[in-house]
């Protein structure tokens, strides 16, 4: 019994400091934000959030190179109405599964919102 639970302490310290992957982090610009998970230059998932209710909203995932936009990499999808906690937000999500190239930008926006929060993706 010492043992499993010795080796479930040491995953678990291991699981705590490991290093983020590369393509991995979050933004933030005003009530949306964008969460985008992967490893080096791969994105697993792409996830959106809007803070509040707003029923029928949309989101879309654009790539920015350059300082420039590129090209849409999701079309409009609606988002569902969540509430955690009291905490109401409208959230999507997105699994690509696919390679970005070095310092591009994965950037969500919501229709009908200035707001557009990136994402660099790195090696």
């Amino acid at each position: 019994m010492r043992n499993r639970i010795y080796v479930g302490a040491v995953a678990a310290v291991l699981l705590a400091t490991a290093s983020p992957a590369q393509a991995s982090g979050g933004a933030q610009d005003g009530p949306v934000g964008v969460g985008v998970i992967g490893s080096g230059l791969r994105v697993e998932e792409v996830r959106a959030l809007l803070d509040g209710w707003e029923p029928g909203a949309r989101a879309r995932v654009s790539l920015w190179r350059g300082g420039r936009f590129d090209k849409w990499v999701t079309p409009w999808k609606a988002t569902a109405s969540r509430d955690v906690a009291n905490y109401k937000h409208e959230f999507a999500s997105w699994k690509l599964n696919r390679d970005f190239p070095h310092r591009s930008r994965l950037c969500v926006e919501f229709e009908h919102r200035d707001e557009r929060p990136c994402v660099t993706i790195q090696r």
